[in-house]
């Protein structure tokens, strides 16, 4: 069984909180893409435990809207004029945004990207994010396992986030492929394979109405789709509704990646076959505790070996467990989720 919330949170601060590690009044900001996206509130959430466990200050901020570069220009000026020694951001464009977070960070401000890395990343000082290459590896791989000899001949829907390619894209497409034993072209593109179980991409911008749009684009180009992979759980249940309007829902597995409460929900309901989890509390709870102590002892953290991140960690969640890939139940999983 999954720890709680709860305990999780208790577990990781334990972890983090030592005597060289309390600080002063240290300053953090937290700048998120928008306020209302539930992965974010639980962002803030973890952050706020961790700064109070840390007796540090914690200042939030967002954008009004995903894309709004502007808002988390202003709170990064807002927080380098206020003296922030660290600020934590889930970039809304992570070019845009790199010509301020240099600024920042010749004022000696500590800067930690969040799920999101910067274009080019080490314009960040690190990057706290789910391993979003295996969160797609996992669910490819527990879709070639539950297909068995049909994955050979399967039919599969690719639903992506946008044309834009951003990383996290790019890394849970190719990801499932691989995962799926498909063999990938330029690994830092969509699209390139030539697989011809591949019936083609489509964007859903991760909105439940997007994922409807592009499952119902697909299927007018192949009726007899089998496998639908989505960037994230709103867009499965979209591509899930656009399925059961034409009476095939039965007919076809999805998978996709994020870990909110709803989307695990929908794994015990049938709706995905499986979801990777990720962990946006433990996320914003790691980067508060990484910039309170490099106030104090001047390390910065250490990236996961063979990444060039830090990798907050990823868990398969699925009521049809496959052998030799670990997994948890839709049970256990709304112990954790978010939203």
């Amino acid at each position: 069984m999954m720890k709680s919330l709860s305990a999780l949170t208790l577990g990781l601060a334990a972890t983090l909180v030592t005597p060289a590690v309390l600080a002063d009044e240290v300053l953090v900001g937290l700048i998120t893409k928008t306020n209302t996206n539930p992965f974010f509130v639980k962002m803030r959430e973890g952050a706020q435990i961790q700064a109070d466990m840390l007796d540090a200050e914690l200042r939030t901020f967002a954008g009004r809207f995903d894309g709004d570069n502007d808002s988390q220009v202003q709170a990064i000026e807002n927080l380098v004029s206020s003296g922030a020694q660290g600020i934590l951001i889930t970039p809304n464009d992570p070019v845009a945004i790199v010509p301020t977070i240099e600024r920042a960070r010749e004022a000696g401000v500590l800067v930690i990207a969040l799920d999101t890395p910067l274009n080019p990343a080490d314009a960040a000082d690190a990057t706290l994010a789910t391993d979003n290459f295996k969160a797609g590896e996992l669910i490819g791989q527990w879709a070639r396992a539950k297909m068995g000899d049909e994955a050979d001949s399967a039919k599969i829907a690719l639903l992506d986030l946008s044309a834009s390619e951003i990383t996290v894209d790019v890394a849970r497409n190719q990801g499932f492929l691989q995962g799926f034993g498909i063999d990938l072209n330029d690994p830092n593109d969509i699209g390139d394979e030539d697989d011809p179980r591949i019936v083609g991409n489509d964007v859903t911008q991760g909105s439940e109405e997007g994922g409807r749009r592009a499952m119902e684009n697909l299927l007018q180009k192949d009726p007899s789709i089998n496998l639908v992979y989505t960037i994230n759980e709103p867009a499965a249940a979209g591509a899930y509704e656009a399925l059961k309007a034409t009476g095939r829902e039965d007919a076809v597995t999805i998978v996709s990646v994020d870990g909110g409460c709803p989307g695990v929900n929908n794994v015990a309901d049938g709706v995905i076959g499986a979801t990777s989890m990720q962990f946006p509390l433990r996320m914003a709870s790691m980067g508060v505790e990484t910039i309170v102590n490099y106030v104090n002892t001047g390390e910065k953290p250490h990236m996961s070996e063979g990444l060039d991140f830090v990798n907050t960690g990823v868990e398969l969640i699925t009521d049809a467990p496959v052998e030799g890939l670990p997994s948890r139940s839709s049970s256990e999983g709304l112990e954790q989720c978010w939203g």
